[in-house]
C-alpha cells in the first residue's frame, strides 16, 4: 500500500484554543487522512476530535510538563457491562489514574451530558482529576473522591500540581 505524507494546514482545520502544532499526516490510498498519534504510536484516521486530542496532549506535554510515558489513548474500561474508552489518561508515576481527559470536536459544546460522560467513567478508574476540551473551551475539575466534592480549577494544571491522593 502506497501512503504519501502531506501537510495539513492550521487553517484547513477549525482554529482551535491551543498552541499549534505540527503533525505528521498522510493520505491512504484509499483516500482517508490520517495523523500520527504519538502516545499510540500510529496513524489514527484524522477526525475534528483527533485533531483537538493530538493539540491537547501537545498543549499537556510542552506547556503544561506531563510526561507522555505517564501518558495513554483510548484507554478501556467497562462500565455497567459495556465497554467504553477514556479519551486520554494521564497516570502517577505508580501507574495510577491521576486525570482523564474527554475531547469533543470544536463544533461540539461541552454540556453538562460531556461532565456526565467523564464522570460515569471516573467511577471506574477513580482519578482526582477530569479534563475536557473541544479545543476551544477546556474545563478542569479537582475531585475529591472521599468527600464525593468537586470543584472546577480556573485552568489546566501543571502536571507537578497535581495533588496525587494517598
Amino acid at each position: 500500500m502506497q501512503i504519501k505524507n502531506l501537510h495539513i494546514s492550521h487553517s484547513a482545520m477549525t482554529p482551535l484554543n491551543l498552541p499549534p502544532i505540527t503533525p505528521v499526516c498522510r493520505r491512504t490510498q484509499q483516500g482517508q487522512v490520517q495523523i500520527y498519534d504519538n502516545l499510540r504510536g500510529k496513524f489514527v484516521a484524522l477526525t475534528p476530535e483527533e485533531w483537538v486530542r493530538q493539540h491537547f496532549v501537545a498543549f499537556l506535554t510542552m506547556h503544561k510538563g506531563y510526561n507522555p510515558t505517564l501518558m495513554a489513548n483510548e484507554i478501556g474500561l467497562t462500565l455497567n457491562g459495556t465497554r467504553r474508552r477514556c479519551d486520554t489518561v494521564v497516570f502517577d508515576r505508580y501507574s495510577r489514574p491521576l486525570a482523564i481527559v474527554e475531547y469533543k470536536a470544536p463544533d461540539i459544546a461541552i454540556t453538562q451530558r460531556v461532565f456526565d460522560q467523564i464522570v460515569r467513567y471516573n467511577m471506574v478508574m477513580q482519578a482526582p482529576y477530569l479534563m475536557v476540551s473541544n479545543g476551544i473551551s477546556h474545563y478542569c475539575c479537582a475531585i475529591d473522591i472521599a468527600a464525593r466534592t468537586y470543584s472546577f480549577l480556573r485552568d489546566i494544571p501543571e502536571y507537578s500540581t497535581l495533588k496525587i491522593p494517598v
